[in-house]
């Protein structure tokens, strides 16, 4: 098998891959917890603003306890986002199978509920019960949570296809008869989830949030903050895009619970009065580093693509594409450059495509782990804030010194690859134009000739 014929079955294979309905509500649900995530973020943000003196500011206006209603904030959506996961994967799973989604989604959530820790030891030491622990309901429930939602989707959408329930007589409501047919599920979601919880419960003096995350979700978090694991991570979105399936969409719906999580924990930290700062417990790779570092301008640091076409462009074509994609990609918009110029199946821009983010990982990984930047907390900025002003939002002055070495990195980088495409451009251009000229003098002649 020659390499091409390897490169097509990959693509091919990812292209199937994207299409897997787990993998696609897994992709749509946590594109659903974004309001929860971004608006969570800007109170954090408010709260830990990086302003020298802010802190000392506001408690003079407000009060020493000044920052409780902002992580109030935060602690109902960070805090809670298992139980947003469980709704939001089990709502697109069970919609795109065209059922009862709401109600799948009600059950998904009281399966999810009764597997949690019933209790909790307090600071003092004192065993606190009927409690909904955030312990276990935010970051380190989170592929508790997926799990759960997968199993509970499955099964509703089996029994409402193939009538396993309560029938009703048509005289009933809907809404009513929608209920009791939910029975059925119902039962053997709350009956699995008893012995699921006492398995636990009996066997191992655990619960399985705890199970997984120590045996599924702490190993996968490791992976995804190596070096290693952070590049296959970064390298898959560029070639999946480059070969036309929505790299950060396929990889994200995969890797974004982990990369959350990451930053979650990062949070715990804080809030626990630890630095950030060469603390070996930190986590390195979080979502900011891949959404706002990695992805300047989009996918594959197309902003430094831009700025080397400034001063690379010489035909109409590519001047007309800077003009047109520039300002969408000052917002992180890149659609219009990879359409449009197209970076698809460019042969001459695969190599800086995959390169480029690789590049601005490294430096960025580096830039934390020698502590030049601080990891990244569960503070976020909404994807369309411009870089620079997006790296200052995160990690103050540092943070948008990172962003511009690497898009000035980028910019060079880019520079000879689009060059080379602005030539090519020039010669089609210059070809369409001797040929019109000739179309032009045959017309003269013609008409000659003719007499």
């Amino acid at each position: 098998m020659t390499k091409q014929e390897l490169f097509d079955k990959f693509i091919e294979f990812m292209g199937e891959f994207a299409q897997i309905k787990a993998v696609a509500a897994l992709r749509d649900g946590f594109i659903m917890t974004t309001p929860f995530t971004i608006c969570g973020s800007v109170f954090l943000l408010l709260a830990n603003l990086p302003l020298p003196g802010y802190p000392e500011f506001m408690a003079s206006i407000f009060g020493a306890d000044w920052t409780a209603p902002l992580n109030a904030v935060a602690g109902g959506t960070f805090s809670v986002l298992a139980l947003i996961v469980v709704l939001a994967i089990t709502y697109k799973f069970v919609e795109n199978e065209g059922c009862d989604a709401i109600m799948a989604s009600i059950l998904s959530l009281s399966t999810f509920l009764i597997l949690m820790p019933p209790q909790i030891v307090s600071k003092g030491g004192e065993t606190v019960g009927d409690i909904i622990p955030k312990a276990w309901v935010g970051s380190n429930g989170v592929i508790t949570a997926i799990l759960i939602a997968f199993f509970v989707s499955y099964v509703f959408c089996y029994c409402e296809k193939n009538h396993i329930g309560i029938k009703m007589p048509d005289s009933v409501p809907s809404g009513v008869a929608k209920a009791f047919t939910a029975l059925v599920p119902g039962m053997i979601f709350f009956t699995s989830a008893s012995v699921l919880y006492g398995l636990c419960h009996y066997m191992g003096a655990t619960t399985l949030p705890e199970l997984v995350f120590q045996v599924i979700q702490t190993p996968l978090q490791g992976l995804s903050d190596s070096l290693a694991g952070g590049s296959i991570i970064v390298g898959l979105q560029s070639i999946l895009f480059w070969a036309g399936i929505h790299g950060p969409n396929v990889v994200g719906g995969v890797v974004s619970p982990l990369l959350i999580a990451n930053s979650l924990d990062n949070q715990h930290l804080i809030d626990a009065g630890m630095s950030l700062i060469n603390n070996p417990e930190a986590k390195i790779f979080t979502c900011q580093i891949n959404d706002v570092f990695v992805k300047s301008g989009g996918c594959g640091l197309t902003l430094g693509l831009l700025f080397a076409g400034i001063f690379t462009a010489r035909s109409q074509q590519l001047k007309s594409l800077m003009k047109m994609a520039f300002v969408p990609g000052l917002f992180n918009i890149n659609e219009p450059i990879i359409f449009g110029l197209p970076i698809v199946f460019n042969p001459y821009l695969l190599v800086p495509f995959i390169i480029v983010p690789l590049i601005a990982m490294f430096i960025t990984y580096f830039a934390i782990s020698t502590g030049f930047m601080a990891p990244f907390s569960a503070v976020q900025v909404p994807w369309t804030t411009p870089p620079v002003i997006a790296g200052f939002l995160l990690n103050g002055w540092q943070g948008a010194v990172v962003q511009i070495v690497n898009l000035a990195i980028a910019t060079v980088i880019y520079f000879p690859f689009l060059k080379a495409q602005d030539k090519a451009f020039l010669k089609e251009e210059m070809g369409e134009a001797e040929e019109s000229e000739d179309n032009a003098v045959m017309a003269e002649i013609k008409p000659v000739t003719e007499r």
